[in-house]
């Protein structure tokens, strides 16, 4: 549920983001009259989320049990792919968002009618459909049956419609110049956790292709603690929830955690170190006696 929660905040956030963005643009620049489009590509794009996660949930029913989880694992680890590539995309091109955002609503704004809406639906599409994909992976990541607990599927769920709820206040707020966020070090904390949470739905996606009979080794066990931990214990539940973390993990499920996570945060961090760094005057700077 909290892996849930914080999903749903962050990437609900992202889209809040680039929601207060495009209003506020047409606000400050007297264009209140175009505000209807951006609502209507906005909702545009919840709806076609929203039918995009149904699709994944009741679309697989009535295959054969090896089909779901080989259509499963494939998904989760496509979502892996998706999630990743926009936490380091985000990282690198949070700074320049607002003015390729308000570049595209001045050329759309002079185009057709249907021109803003294009513009809202791609804007806010793209974090949504993202969001879907990765909620329904770790959704399922946590809903699996582990040494005989299984959580119900409602607690993921409602998670991420708190995290997403929280998020659309916290837009609202930033937006009316309520609160301040430092957004660089929530993007950068988040990320990092996303990271963590994504090398376990990785392993789960491998899981469900050994299922699957896609990959072999679903029997060869890298470790299995489960009379250490007891799946129905709170802890375990804490670090199901979290790092979707199964008490009896086989090798190729280790090796793609492993070599998921390390590299990952590694270039993560390295990233966030080298935007951080301070810069240095340069030569000539340190040279001029009056620079102080």
């Amino acid at each position: 549920m909290l892996a849930n929660y914080l999903i749903g905040l962050r990437e609900g956030l992202e889209a809040a983001l680039v929601v207060s963005i495009l209003v506020a643009y047409l606000v400050k620049t007297d264009r209140r009259h175009l505000l209807g489009r951006i609502w209507a590509g906005v909702a545009l794009a919840v709806g076609v989320s929203l039918a995009f996660g149904a699709i994944l949930t009741f679309g697989p029913r009535g295959l054969t049990f090896e089909a779901q989880e080989l259509i499963g694992g494939t998904l989760s680890i496509i979502a892996v792919g998706f999630v990743t590539w926009m936490i380091f995309w985000m990282a690198r091109a949070a700074r320049s968002l607002s003015g390729e955002l308000r570049g595209q609503i001045d050329r759309a704004a002079e185009g057709s009618r249907w021109s803003l809406v294009v513009v809202a639906v791609l804007a806010v599409g793209r974090e949504g459909l993202e969001t879907a994909l990765f909620l329904w992976a770790a959704t399922k990541a946590g809903t699996r049956d582990a040494g005989g607990a299984v959580t119900p599927t409602w607690e993921p769920l409602l998670g991420a419609a708190l995290g997403i709820a929280t998020a659309v206040a916290l837009g609202w707020l930033i937006y009316r110049g309520a609160i301040t966020i430092n957004l660089t070090r929530f993007f950068t904390w988040t990320g990092a956790f996303l990271i963590l949470v994504a090398a376990g739905v990785l392993s789960y996606g491998v899981h469900d292709l050994q299922e699957a009979r896609f990959l072999p080794g679903l029997h060869d066990l890298a470790f299995d603690v489960s009379a250490t931990i007891d799946p129905g214990s709170w802890y375990a539940a804490l670090l199901k929830g979290i790092f979707n973390f199964s008490p009896a993990t086989t090798w190729l499920e280790a090796a793609a955690w492993l070599a998921y996570a390390v590299p990952a945060m590694t270039l993560f961090l390295l990233g966030v170190r080298r935007r951080t760094r301070p810069v240095r005057p340069g030569p000539e700077l340190q040279k001029d006696p009056t620079h102080a």
